[in-house]
């Protein structure tokens, strides 16, 4: 998995071996190893409803099962799923979703 962040905007783009292991019930993420050895996860897993999630090494975010495989059906595209990620009192979090 791919994680570009900037601002209010968080883009996850998986590839085809990614989005099978994620379609069978697996969790997709990335880990970034930092100079002082603290390791942070990023996580994407399917579940009934969109939202993210505080882990103790990072973060997860949730894409509904409905969704992707919504996706899927329209393979190749260039159309990724969009959510936005209400956030009390701010702008909403975007999230990008793209399988390449």
């Amino acid at each position: 998995m791919r994680v570009q962040q900037q601002g209010q905007s968080l883009r996850l783009r998986i590839d085809e071996a990614e989005l099978t292991a994620l379609l069978a019930g697996n969790m997709v993420d990335n880990q970034t190893r930092w100079p002082d050895g603290h390791v942070e996860q990023q996580q994407l897993v399917l579940a009934a409803q969109c939202g993210w999630q505080r882990t103790a090494d990072g973060w997860r975010v949730a894409l509904t099962d409905t969704a992707i495989r919504e996706i899927v059906a329209r393979l190749p595209s260039r159309d990724g799923l969009q959510v936005d990620l209400a956030l009390p009192d701010c702008v909403a979090l975007h999230v990008l979703f793209d399988v390449d």
